[in-house]
């Protein structure tokens, strides 16, 4: 089973660690130390099991497993805290288990018990299928600015990109923000637009081209048509878009 392990703690994260290590078949992919770097990180490594810290700074454990539980497969979740009063709110946010600081490894053996069967590993991810003859379900999307009601054509729309509770529409003649969400969006726009981030979904017809990180490592970003920014490609992703580009 493929871990990831989440604290703003090093510490805390080394003893889990060390503590999953006494269990055979649970592989730690990845760890965070924050939230936005916690769904990056799930979002490349696909895991199986979420080991998550609730109080952290910015985004805390609870607002990352709220975002992990509208995942097509989402991973179990093991919330880890200091805090019992959380305990609610963690089982609101379909927690699998909950644990408390300092974790015993019985404790641990107990949780892991409950998240054995993998959520994530041995399921398809649902595709969004198209229409017939090739057209989204929806041809504009719409938003409000100090002006009204905005209408913006599906052919216009070069990406939606995603933060929080908005997504930013980035189209030919400017940006507007609307409260859609990207698996809403993604699911009435194919085969128009491909996700190529969890944060990011782009019209196909207005990609320019993939590069590499200019400082050597291992990160894709794509530029697009009438847009100054290249956007992030994730690991998960980059199979999809490089496919696209090669039958484009």
């Amino acid at each position: 089973m493929r871990v990831v392990i989440v604290d703003d703690e090093p510490l805390a994260r080394e003893r889990l660690k060390r503590l999953l290590s006494e269990f055979p078949g649970y592989e730690v992919v990845g760890e965070a130390g924050d939230g936005e770097s916690a769904l990056d990180v799930i979002d490349d490594e696909e895991p199986d099991l979420v080991l998550l810290d609730i109080r952290m700074g910015g985004m805390d454990g609870i607002q990352v497993a709220r975002q992990l539980a509208e995942l097509e497969v989402p991973p179990a979740v093991i919330f880890t805290t200091a805090y019992s009063e959380h305990a609610l709110s963690a089982f609101d946010a379909a927690a699998q288990a909950y644990l408390l600081k300092p974790i015993r490894v019985d404790k641990l053996k107990e949780a892991l018990m409950r998240v054995r069967k993998p959520t994530r590993a041995h399921k398809p991810a649902a595709v969004a299928v198209p229409l017939p003859g090739g057209k989204p379900k929806r041809e504009f999307v719409l938003a409000t600015n100090r002006d009204g009601l905005v209408r913006v054509p599906a052919e216009d729309i070069i990406y939606f990109l995603a933060d929080q509770k908005y997504t930013t529409v980035k189209h030919l003649h400017g940006e507007v923000l609307i409260e859609e969400s990207l698996k809403t969006l993604e699911q009435d726009f194919a085969p128009w637009f491909i996700r190529i981030h969890r944060k990011a979904l782009v019209a196909t017809r207005f990609i320019a081209g993939l590069e590499r990180d200019r400082h050597g490592d291992q990160h894709h970003w794509l530029r697009m048509k009438h847009a100054n920014d290249p956007l992030p490609v994730s690991r998960r992703r980059l199979a999809e878009v490089r496919r696209f580009l090669t039958e484009a």
